[in-house]
Order: structure tokens, then sequence, then C-alpha cells
């Protein structure tokens, strides 16, 4: 048996590697800035519930 009979065949292409997303665009667009505020909104909301929640909610 020989090197050449012992070698993994890949598959055409890429070498198996497929990309899905290359010509795919999201029409939402945010800024960094935006996810960092929306990333503070949600911490404040937890925050709120985790303090006051049981009162809000009326359980308890």
């Amino acid at each position: 048996m020989s090197n050449r009979d012992n070698r993994i065949q890949m598959p055409s292409g890429m070498g198996g590697l497929v990309r899905y997303f290359d010509e795919y665009h999201s029409k939402l667009r945010f800024k960094p800035g935006h996810i960092i505020i929306i990333a503070g909104v949600v911490m404040v909301i937890m925050l709120i519930l985790y303090a006051y929640g049981n009162s809000l909610l009326g359980i308890g």
C-alpha cells in the first residue's frame, strides 16, 4: 500500500466548507451605540423586576 492510496479525498470546491451568508444582507441595521443602550435598558428593567417584581405583579 503506497502513500498515494492512503490519502483522503476532499470534495471539490472549498474543501467541504459551505458559506451560506455571503449574499445575505439584513434589512435591520443597528449602530453599536444602540446595542449598548438597549442592553442598559434591559438591565435596568431586570433590576427593577428583581427588586420590586413581586409587589408589582401581585405575587406574594
